[in-house]
């Protein structure tokens, strides 16, 4: 399992000053911008108030959204049993996993004008600390975490869907159901709905391995589960986690000028995370079978919202599992953390099967975020506009792309059609209409524009020095800025502050004219990953990266789920091979106790391998036991640590593996994004900030 702390776990979630705001700011020396006052109360000694501009957007946008209709409101609300009497959800390692007191500032019935009105209702709708009856026999622990935990009475036991993020959270959501619901009954089953980690996360809080090695408890997932659970994430992992802080917002504090809400839940708790590999795969395109004396129907939907995932229906009590394919809001088809873009017309043909298998006779329907759907009417609606939203932006860009426009402008034309806009659960509150319409022209005509000016362009901070040359010099562009600032063209202003920060790291004013920018984009944003992006750079323009531990984002149970090939292709990403030109080997891998037998070569600066040989000429021919390997997938022991032990052995040129490990190059995850936003060094002892990555890579 592995440990994530709460980021900024030293600074209070909703407190009315920033705690480590003086230290770790380095003020320099006022800008063209400075006559806008900083805001009293706000988390950042250097944040802002919004704009009249942005306050007027704000306004308009609660004009003109369909807050007549309550239905989600109502929805949400039915069924309460009870709430947990504790706010905080403890880790086991002795931080707050989960403080729903965090978000108590969004009590009320009042707007903010630092957060979209559209944003405020998802909020409110997510604040939602309890246990609810969705049918009898079936119950949902939500609030507790990004996800819920679903309960179904079996014939011995409880049947589980999806197991939230977190040991902790999974944990407490179980002890919850048990004093209220539970009747002291075991857990009989788990089902996995798909191959993300707020789905899997917490099963070791409710489940043993002897409860499976005894044949107690089984673990149903979608066929492909294993692989694609580890490899969607591995490859691009580093990247991903640190491009996570933006779209989560992991540096932001809970406020109203901070973090607010992630759309499909709250923030990712911080706790240990785990892995049980599946005792039974659903292979079938639709299969049948019993589940603890339950009759259950699984639509295997790939490459939809997952790489694999299924939705579920219950039958007898004509209750539809839509998993993550159908919840409150327009998902992700590209995510801004980064992964393979999703194909929508697939998504959408899956949704409309489940319509027409099971949505003719259902009456209730409820996922794995959010609250359920009551009423065949109901269901059918929220079916048909969900294909329709998937299906119409697949068509749609593509229309506008067959007449030529491109990845850079499809974001300023697509728009969702007016009947859909007026729905809130096709609100763009995880995925956005903007980054996804760009993302359908990338998935099938990828990144460039056909203009050969971008074919092969300047690396950005080659190019922009020109660029501010051009413009004049500092000082020019900043009061350009100024000037676009005050009258609300802040994508103007960042794109000419953005050119100046890049050509001029260290340029305190123009580091800080952008955040004010980018502060304000952030506030007018309904997407939290759009607003968390936004305002994620805003703080670290401010104040850098912070120092803070980083946690291996690989526990125990992922390492051993990871496959011998994807390890050794992991290593050949890990290389620089810069270091390897001129270098070459043959090493033969063997591991006796599962079998398994590799080829690993060197050539032409490049680290490849292949299952199922053995070379005859190899140069070196190492064996061990995969058990013992995965210490050194874990980075817990070296190769040379297991010779030495006894644990390997070795026939061959040793050097190789000295040799090898010289190539490897260990991942910054806290590399630079914005320019001039090096992690600090300089923070008093005691006012370092705890910040642990890489725990779980959701959604």
């Amino acid at each position: 399992m592995t440990t994530r702390r709460q980021l900024l776990g030293s600074i209070p979630a909703t407190g009315a000053a920033f705690a480590l705001g003086g230290a770790l700011v380095s003020e320099g020396p006022a800008h063209a911008q400075e006559a806008r006052p900083v805001l009293e109360g706000h988390f950042h000694p250097k944040g802002k108030a919004p704009s009249p501009h942005t306050i007027r957007i704000l306004e308009d946008s609660r004009a003109t959204l369909p807050f007549a209709d309550t239905r989600d409101i109502a929805e949400q609300e039915r069924g309460l049993i009870a709430r947990r009497t504790d706010p905080r959800i403890m880790a086991d390692a002795g931080n707050v996993a989960f403080d729903m007191s965090d978000y108590d500032f969004l009590n009320g019935t009042g707007d903010f004008d630092s957060i979209h009105p559209s944003m405020t209702r998802i909020a409110r709708l997510n604040n939602n600390f309890g246990l609810y009856e969705v049918v009898p026999g079936i119950y949902q622990v939500r609030g507790f975490d990004l996800s819920d935990m679903t309960f179904v009475r079996g014939k011995t036991g409880w049947i589980l869907i999806d197991v939230m993020t977190t040991v902790e959270t999974a944990r407490a959501a179980w002890d919850l159901f048990q004093e209220h619901v539970g009747e002291g009954l075991p857990v009989a089953a788990v089902i996995y709905s798909h191959t993300h980690g707020d789905h899997f996360g917490g099963v070791r809080g409710v489940v043993t391995d002897e409860d499976i090695r005894s044949g107690r408890v089984e673990i149903i997932a979608p066929d492909g589960f294993m692989q694609f659970t580890i490899s969607e994430n591995v490859y691009a992992g580093n990247a991903m986690n640190r491009r996570l802080f933006y779209q989560y917002g992991l540096l932001l504090p809970v406020a109203p000028h901070g973090f607010v809400t992630q759309g499909l839940g709250h923030r990712i708790p911080a706790g240990a995370t785990s892995l049980i590999a599946p005792t039974r795969l659903v292979s079938d395109p639709i299969e049948e079978f019993e589940v603890d004396g339950i009759r259950m129907i699984f639509q295997n939907t790939p490459n939809t919202e997952a790489p694999r995932e299924m939705n579920t229906y219950i039958p007898d009590l004509k209750a539809l599992w839509m998993a993550e394919n159908v919840t409150a809001t327009l998902h992700n088809i590209y995510t801004l953390r980064g992964a393979p873009v999703r194909d929508p017309l697939n998504w959408a043909r899956y949704i409309n099967e489940a319509l027409w298998l099971f949505g003719q006779e259902a009456e209730v329907m409820f996922a794995s975020h959010h609250w359920p759907r009551w009423g065949n009417d109901r269901i059918r609606e929220v079916l048909r506009d969900q294909r329709d939203l998937y299906a119409n932006m697949n068509n749609q860009v593509l229309h506008y792309a067959n007449q030529g426009v491109t990845i850079n402008q499809i974001h300023n034309v697509y728009r969702m059609p007016a009947s859909l806009q007026q729905k809130w659960h096709c609100r763009g509150y995880h995925g956005s209409p903007e980054h996804n319409a760009r993302g359908v022209v990338q998935r099938y005509l990828g990144f460039w524009d056909c203009n050969p000016a971008t074919l092969i362009p300047l690396s950005p901070e080659d190019s922009a020095p020109l660029y501010v040359e051009m413009m004049g010099g500092s000082a020019t562009i900043l009061a350009k800025a100024a000037e676009l600032h005050d009258s609300g063209d802040y994508l103007h202003a960042v794109e000419i502050l953005n050119k100046l920060v890049l050509a001029e790291p260290a340029n305190a004013d123009a580091k800080d004219a952008l955040a004010d920018a980018f502060e304000q984009l952030g506030y007018q944003q309904e997407n939290p990953g759009l607003r968390n992006s936004f305002l994620a750079a805003a703080y670290e323009l401010r104040t850098g990266i912070p120092q803070g531990t980083i946690a291996s984002s690989s526990g125990p149970d992922v390492i051993r789920a990871m496959s011998t090939e994807l390890f050794l292709n992991f290593l050949g990403i890990k290389m620089d091979s810069r270091r390897a030109e001129g270098l070459s080997f043959v090493m033969n891998l063997v591991t006796p106790d599962n079998g398994e037998r590799f080829v690993v070569e060197l050539s032409n600066a490049t680290l490849t391998n292949i299952e199922g040989y053995q070379a005859e000429d190899a140069d070196l021919t190492l064996t061990v036991n995969r058990s013992d390997l995965e210490r050194v997938m874990g980075g817990v022991a070296t190769l040379e640590d297991l010779l030495a032990e006894g644990a390997a052995q070795a026939e061959g040129d040793l050097a190789i593996l000295g040799q090898l490990a010289g190539l490897m190059v260990e991942f910054d995850p806290r590399f630079e994004i914005m320019p001039g936003t090096k992690s600090r060094t300089d923070l008093p002892d005691g006012e370092a900030l705890q910040a642990e990555i890489g725990a779980v890579i959701p959604e």
